[in-house]
């Protein structure tokens, strides 16, 4: 099934920089999508690889493209604090570094040369469920423009919880300009909270958090739709199991 997303940036946008930060594929990936005309601009094959996507035009990746992409694999890590989930600055940590022999749970083994973007964001200061994969199959299930699969967050805060506040969380914010969809926030204990979330707006629950005079203190992912962080220990990863994937997939 072909894969097709408006792009909404204000900024032109090289394709394979787009395609990779959206965690579809990697950058080389998508160069070789573009090479065997494989990818789209409103319905017009693309030849050249350093094609910028403009505001407003649909990309796609045709049924081939998809299918190539499906064959990739997943991982799945407990991000500690201080490693970032994307590309890094020079003096960063990335999450792909947890990968070793040492730190894998269960069967499988270590990646060898492949590019394993992650699936969505997960700040460096926050920890917990993250996704690294080079299946274009996962990656249009849990951060496509029609998924609709909520992440769940356990968030500690600093400062006064009041009911009032907590239907602020739930509704009413903006961010950047733009609506927030509804959240389900829920009281847990004195100072900690539950969210699940149906998008994932850039450091989203931390700047809510702001908007209500809330400090997040701590903040972990356990859930995106049916996978659940479980026991995995932190720092540890393991591999997806093709009924996980089933699951994401069809969920």
């Amino acid at each position: 099934m072909a894969w097709t997303r408006t792009y909404d940036g204000a900024e032109p946008v090289r394709i394979n920089k787009w395609l990779g930060q959206s965690g579809v594929c990697s950058r080389r990936e998508a160069d070789a999508l573009i090479a065997d005309g494989l990818v789209s601009i409103d319905g017009e094959v693309v030849r050249d690889a350093g094609r910028k996507l403009e505001t407003g035009q649909t990309l796609t990746l045709s049924d081939k493209a998809t299918a190539q992409l499906a064959e990739g694999i997943t991982v799945v890590i407990h991000k500690p604090v201080g490693y970032v989930s994307g590309q890094p600055e020079p003096d960063k940590l990335p999450a792909i570094r947890l990968l070793s022999a040492g730190n894998l749970i269960g069967p499988g083994e270590v990646p060898g040369d492949i590019s394993l973007p992650p699936i969505g964001r997960l700040d460096e200061d926050s920890r917990g469920l993250l996704l690294l994969s080079s299946d274009g199959v996962v990656a249009k299930a849990v951060i496509g423009p029609e998924s609709d699969l909520d992440k769940e967050y356990l968030v500690r805060v600093a400062g006064d919880i009041t009911e009032k506040k907590l239907k602020i969380l739930r509704h009413g914010l903006m961010l950047d300009g733009r609506q927030l969809r509804p959240a389900y926030v829920s009281r847990m204990e004195s100072h900690r909270l539950k969210f699940i979330l149906r998008e994932g707006r850039n450091r989203q629950i931390r700047r809510m958090c702001e908007m209500v005079e809330l400090e997040v203190v701590d903040l972990i992912r356990v859930r995106i739709g049916p996978l659940k962080l479980d026991n995995l220990p932190e720092g540890k990863w393991r591999m997806l199991t093709a009924e996980e994937r089933e699951a994401l997939v069809g969920s």
